[in-house]
């Protein structure tokens, strides 16, 4: 890994650790900020991250009780997740930075997007969650398990394992914080563009669905990766960063509005 050291990024009582992946010579100037889902953590955005660091700098996060990240005294709302992202962009000056986020990720970025504007320069919803049509745990549940048999072994294994470290408590404790939260309503909301990016074999974020977030979107585009499911960022991770550097290259600059401060390391 090139990655720099996780550093801490505290804000009340909660607690994110943060990698970074400078760009390298000649690389665009972009920033990408990458959100994971529930249960898991950056493990499985550390091949799309090599990638795209040749495009820009990259940032991938855990959570608050997600990875190593430490677990906080209270539920994590979508609300508070939201704040602390939103944080985390004026205090490293992320002016245009591009919100990565992945299933559960998805929801923390629109919220950041649509409450908390400043510095973001755009969404991308990669598989997001959750569809309308499957809004109960079991039927998630039998999408996931679905999921795993199109998945290749090294993506079940960063999942799997992810899960076992965040604990089961933990996991069941946010379910119904994502199952709760009405992406579709939100995403109106935003006001940058929006990349709805999904596996076209993804049983988690359908087709019908994906569109449907397309179209809610102000500005809303779909791009479906060829045979990939779920996990599309691991996957196919050469494939994704192109995507997402060309989507990143079309957003404007905007001018950082604060100073910076600096990270706590772990």
């Amino acid at each position: 890994m090139s990655a720099r050291d996780r550093t801490e990024f505290v804000f009340g009582d909660l607690t994110m650790l943060v990698r970074r992946w400078d760009s390298g010579p000649g690389a665009g100037d972009s920033t990408f900020v990458l959100v994971h889902g529930i249960g898991v953590s950056s493990r499985y955005f550390e091949r799309l991250a090599e990638e795209l660091k040749r495009f820009g700098t990259v940032f991938a996060v855990d959570l608050p009780g997600f990875g190593a990240a430490p677990r906080p005294p209270r539920q994590l709302t979508i609300e508070a997740g939201a704040a602390l992202l939103a944080e985390f962009v004026r205090s490293e000056q992320l002016g245009g930075a591009v919100l990565v986020g992945h299933s559960m990720g998805s929801q923390f970025v629109v919220e950041t997007a649509a409450v908390h504007p400043t510095g973001i320069g755009a969404l991308v919803l990669a598989g997001p969650v959750v569809d309308e049509r499957a809004p109960k745990p079991w039927q998630q549940g039998m999408r996931l398990g679905r999921d795993m048999l199109r998945e290749t072994p090294s993506a079940n294994w960063i999942v799997a394992t992810d899960y076992v470290r965040s604990g089961i408590r933990w996991y069941l404790r946010e379910l119904p914080v994502m199952l709760g939260y009405r992406t579709e309503e939100r995403l109106p909301l935003v006001s940058v563009p929006v990349l709805v990016l999904r596996g076209e074999r993804d049983p988690i974020a359908p087709h019908g669905w994906s569109a449907r977030l397309t179209e809610t979107a102000r500005d809303g585009r779909l791009v479906e990766v060829p045979g990939a499911a779920h996990v599309v960022q691991h996957t196919r991770a050469g494939d994704v960063a192109g995507i997402l550097a060309d989507f990143g290259a079309r957003i404007p600059a905007i001018e950082p509005t604060s100073q910076p401060r600096e990270p706590r390391r772990s």
